[in-house]
């Protein structure tokens, strides 16, 4: 019988928008790349869970779908496998009734158990049920939270090492319980197609979104927020009336709001493109003269992951960042790039004008940067927690 290394998400997928999920969905495909037999598992609401046989037959690892594969980049190698949730799962603010009750006392003890080698979660009370089943884990937590850690998990030898994302919250993670021996410190990646050229496609949406006789395309790709610069970018706009911007992500709400943002600012040279799946990003951010990166000065510039960062770097395309805690680390890597203070819709504008002038659009990308960035893979990554792991369970996942 097949010993998989399971990676689960208490949530169903796909989910655009959603940062956490395309950590989760990215880091199971870089361990399938590698060879281990990972197993992307999450769950499935609605109708298509009443199937009496996948109740009784749940965990069947397949090939993911093509939807499924394209908003998150997935290829072939890696296998996915949906839990049913059917109602009132989740329905009632219970436990008898919560899918992770259902999936910790169900699900991985009966089905998962097994066949199961090693987990992968930032659900910790997936993790718990692993540990108690005798499973070693592997725990991430990429944000601050009041949880108490019991001793008697995080000291468990089947409790392999936690993962976050940023030193700020490792510390409160030990302050919660955590071993200090037993939490590292590790970037999120980034999906090695993005370093694939797309001239074609990238040629095809400059040709689409510049107008007005405009020479240069400045692209934002992340989150629509306040805190993560956004509202700023309407105002840098206004500054740069010769540069076309192009924002990608948020849902059709926030489109709205920030479509009327620009409206009230009488902003014409800016354009909403809503979400785009993954494998459509890329060519997007080939396609611009230059990125931008334009976090505020928040709490959240403490701990937050360079996962945008690093599909920016992977483009080769030149970028524009404030130098916020989280960053500052590159702010010396050899990388097209030119460095911003915070919160200054001014300082950032005339950042951007800098880096037009220094550093041209090269269809192919920068050199350097394509170099740089190749160390901050998502396989990269999974061997770097996985040298954490006692070596007879590593070897024992390897097919």
């Amino acid at each position: 019988m097949s010993k998989y290394y399971v990676f689960f998400t208490r949530n169903t997928l796909p989910q655009p928008n959603v940062a956490s999920l395309v950590q989760v969905t990215n880091s199971a495909n870089a361990a399938a790349n590698l060879g281990y037999p990972a197993v992307l598992v999450y769950l499935r609401k609605g109708w298509s869970a009443l199937n009496p046989v996948d109740l009784l037959f749940p965990f069947r690892p397949r090939k993911p779908d093509d939807q499924l594969a394209k908003i998150y980049n997935l290829q072939e190698q890696l296998k996915v496998a949906d839990l049913p949730v059917p109602w009132p799962i989740d329905f009632w603010d219970s436990k008898w009734t919560s899918a992770s009750t259902i999936v910790s006392k169900y699900y991985l003890p009966i089905h998962l158990l097994k066949s199961t080698k090693i987990v992968h979660s930032r659900d910790w009370n997936f993790v718990k049920a692993a540990i108690k089943n005798g499973i070693p884990a592997i725990y991430e937590q990429h944000h601050h939270e009041n949880k108490k850690f019991e001793p008697e998990i995080v000291c468990n030898p089947l409790f392999q090492i936690a993962v976050t994302v940023a030193d700020t919250v490792r510390h409160t993670m030990i302050e919660n319980g955590m071993p200090a021996e037993k939490v590292i410190m590790l970037h999120n990646g980034f999906n090695q197609l993005f370093l694939v050229r797309q001239t074609v496609a990238a040629e095809n949406w400059r040709q689409q979104l510049l107008a007005d006789d405009r020479q240069y395309l400045a692209v934002y790709a992340g989150g629509l927020y306040p805190f993560k610069g956004v509202d700023m970018l309407v105002d840098v706009a206004r500054e740069l009336p010769e540069v076309q911007f192009a924002i990608a992500g948020g849902d059709s709400s926030q489109v709205t709001a920030y479509q009327q943002l620009a409206t009230d600012k009488q902003v014409k040279n800016i354009n909403f493109l809503g979400y785009l799946p993954q494998n459509q990003l890329a060519s997007l951010l080939q396609a611009a003269d230059v990125l931008t990166h334009p976090h505020c000065q928040t709490e959240a510039a403490t701990f937050t992951s360079p996962l945008k960062f690093f599909d920016y770097m992977a483009s080769g395309t030149p970028i524009i960042a404030t130098e916020i805690a989280s960053l500052m680390e590159f702010k010396s890597g050899k990388i097209a790039a030119i460095w911003c203070e915070p919160d200054n819709p001014y300082r950032f504008a005339q950042s951007i004008r800098d880096s037009l002038a220094k550093y041209p659009r090269r269809s192919e990308g920068y050199a350097e940067t394509l170099d740089f960035v190749k160390q901050f893979s998502w396989e990269n990554r999974i061997e770097k927690i996985l040298s954490y792991v006692d070596a007879d369970v590593r070897s024992q996942i390897i097919c």
